[in-house]
């Protein structure tokens, strides 16, 4: 491989997982399960391997975890580091373990335990009483102080019942798998948003400032090593483990003690077979040494000790066989195919569906009905198929094909631009009407105050809303409305239908946005009616005419002729016509045009503006408003706190505006010119 690769691919994987450890370790929020997680850490490792001039201090190899958080508390030093543990993924890299520790040091013993998967925490206790409790954080410097939220953990001890002068141990804070769905349940009766996983509720919980809520969870804890102590000599972890039981502290509670590699392994398959029947997730088998003396001879790297290491289990696999691919419609008109199988356990429940994702995904993997499939559980949750057994295919098997209908209306489909997703655009598709409206009332479109999800469901439930034309139908059943309470009393409704009157005026890019046609956002609309003027113009436009109009590509403009040519949005169209609803843009001043044919992207908090006031402000002087950085972005406008926008406009040598800097362009044009 040319160097210059190496270098490239170096730091593009350093820079995804640096990301990822944000989102893991930070948000709470990883979106990549952990065996991709470590597929990219394994590639890291073998590059930096093969290439030790280009390791780097600030590489993901050479640091721990991610970077302490003020959230639930104020920042604590580490009195002993957080580390992490090696990663390993086969019984020869556990045997080569095993083998080196053995000629390193006399006699080991070793001893194997479940790897809880949950967020990392350490208890100090001083003469006996609980006194602080820190989060990993960078996992060498400093954590957070989560004390009060860790004092309503049940398996939190408070006091010690043979009190030492210090004593500090670490643990894993989890959340069992009914806890989980009891946390998730609540919130999907609030209509809030749900938890991927155990891990990420019980890492956000920890975090809370409210400690009620997170005595509310139900959150657990595994202590699973004693980090410090004085008052008292300890020679073994076992021995260890069996003061802190006597102390009434929870610790991991079926670990095996080996001498040989053989022990280690057998005891490593015997968790990982059990894992599936555990009332909480894992993640891995920790193999550690048992004498702590061995331990303190061979030390620790800077981000991992020498004489710990954890196997980490492949993604639970099955094979299957296919019955079924049925269509679904979601509520924005994406068309989703799902695969049905025979029933198979997979890490402790019953799978019998997974979805296929789009016709791309299909094609990839050939997928047909009558198929033998592999099928996994992506971060051992969510249902996946990996792949097809081709040799078991039987005779007679077809190419399966989402085709360019509709399942649910009939209507014609088109394929979203720069994706793989074929949505159904029909404005009156029973599967999407409450999607279509709640978009059509945004706050980038239409933005109708007072027309939240809630109303829609109920306005719709009552029968007086079919489609978005229906909303200025509204005011003929005011006195329905207010009589069965659908949007409240009569103040809140008058209220309602004002803002609804109100927005007959709003400029018809508004219109447009609101209209849902796949890739036609704000931005978009806003450049076709600079061009068309007014939406019959569009309508009647051919597919050159729309293609002349900037970063207008082939999927979006055949997405419009596609739109105005379904006989149900058309329909639809006219009635908002007749109804008042404004589709011819006004006349601007020349002034307007400074930044025309200019394309920004806005990004950090500003001092004088919101972000919504700015990108008015830039559309109402000829300008175009996106939300990432690409080529063909012309400006960026960073406020503070500005992230990984600004690092992309960097990187494109994209100009970068400040504030100030932006108000003197709309003042002097020879600047942009």
């Amino acid at each position: 491989m040319d160097i210059q690769e190496v270098k490239k691919e170096l730091t593009q994987l350093r820079r995804t997982i640096r990301r990822h450890n944000v989102r893991y370790y930070n948000d709470d929020n990883p979106e990549i399960s952990d065996y991709e997680y470590d597929q990219l850490m394994l590639r890291l490792k073998a590059l930096e391997k093969e290439y030790p001039e280009l390791i780097t201090e600030n590489s993901p190899t050479q640091r721990v975890g991610g970077a302490a958080k003020r959230t639930a508390g104020a920042f604590v030093k580490h009195d002993v580091p957080m580390l992490s543990l090696q990663d390993v993924f086969s019984r020869e890299e556990i045997e080569a373990f095993v083998y080196d520790l053995q000629e390193r040091v006399e006699n080991p013993t070793f001893i194997v335990e479940e790897k809880i998967d949950g967020l990392s925490l350490a208890l100090r206790y001083e003469n006996g009483e609980l006194v602080c409790a820190v989060t990993r954080g960078d996992g060498v410097v400093q954590g957070e102080d989560v004390t009060e939220n860790a004092k309503v953990i049940e398996d939190v001890v408070h006091t010690l019942k043979e009190p030492l002068p210090y004593f500090e141990v670490r643990g894993e804070v989890y959340m069992t798998k009914a806890a989980f769905d009891a946390v998730n349940e609540r919130r999907q009766i609030l209509g809030r948003k749900l938890f991927a996983n155990p891990r990420n509720c019980a890492a956000g919980t920890l975090r809370q400032l409210d400690s009620r809520i997170t005595k509310e969870r139900g959150l657990s804890l595994f202590v699973f090593n004693l980090q410090a102590v004085r008052g008292k000599d300890f020679q073994t972890h076992v021995e260890a483990y069996d003061f802190m039981q006597r102390q009434g502290i929870k610790v991991i509670h079926a670990y095996h003690i080996c001498h040989t590699a053989e022990e280690v392994w057998n005891a490593i398959e015997e968790i990982g077979g059990s894992r599936g029947e555990l009332p909480y997730d894992i993640d891995g088998a920790v193999v550690k040494l048992n004498d702590f003396r061995q331990r303190e001879l061979l030390g620790a790297t800077s981000k991992a000790p020498r004489w710990a290491i954890a196997y980490k289990y492949p993604p639970e696999e099955k094979e299957s066989v296919v019955r079924n691919i049925t269509l679904s419609v979601g509520r924005t008109g994406r068309i989703t195919p799902t695969a049905t199988f025979d029933p198979i356990r997979l890490c402790g429940t019953t799978v019998e569906r997974a979805t296929l994702h789009n016709q791309d995904f299909i094609d990839d993997l050939d997928v047909r009905v009558g198929d033998t499939v592999v099928v996994y559980k992506s971060g051992e949750i969510i249902p996946k198929v990996k792949m097809v057994v081709k040799e078991k295919r039987p005779q007679g098997t077809v190419p399966f094909k989402i085709g360019d209908h509709c399942p649910v209306c009939g209507s014609k489909t088109v394929r979203e631009a720069d994706s793989a997703d074929v949505k159904c655009i029909n404005q009156a598709c029973p599967a999407q009407v409450e999607s279509h409206i709640l978009n059509f009332v945004g706050r980038d479109a239409m933005d109708i105050k007072g027309l939240g999800a809630k109303n829609i469901a109920a306005l719709i439930e009552t029968g007086v809303l079919h489609n978005i034309a229906d909303i200025f139908r509204l005011k003929n059943h005011r006195d329905e409305l207010i009589a069965h309470g659908v949007v409240g009393k009569e103040k809140n409704t008058d209220k309602l239908l004002l803002a609804i009157e109100e927005a007959k005026k709003n400029e018809p890019q508004r219109l447009l946005t609101g209209l849902g046609i796949p890739g036609i956002g704000k931005a978009a609309a806003a450049a076709l009616m600079q061009r068309f003027k007014t939406l019959d113009a569009l309508e009647n436009a051919d597919k050159e005419a729309i293609l002349s109009v900037r970063d207008m590509g082939e999927t979006s403009a055949a997405a419009i002729q596609a739109y105005f040519q379904n006989e149900g949005n058309a329909r639809i169209f006219r009635e908002l016509q007749h109804l008042g609803v404004a589709t011819t843009a006004q006349e601007r001043a020349a002034q307007d045009d400074v930044f025309a044919d200019k394309t920004f992207v806005v990004t950090g908090t500003l001092e004088r503006f919101g972000r919504r006031e700015i990108s008015a402000l830039i559309e109402q002087h000829g300008g175009r408003v996106t939300g990432s950085v690409s080529k063909k972005t012309d400006y960026l406008v960073a406020g503070e706190n500005a992230g990984s926008k600004l690092q992309k406009a960097e990187q494109l040598g994209v100009k970068i505006l400040t504030e100030e800097e932006f108000l003197h362009l709309i003042g002097d044009i020879d600047i942009i010119s």
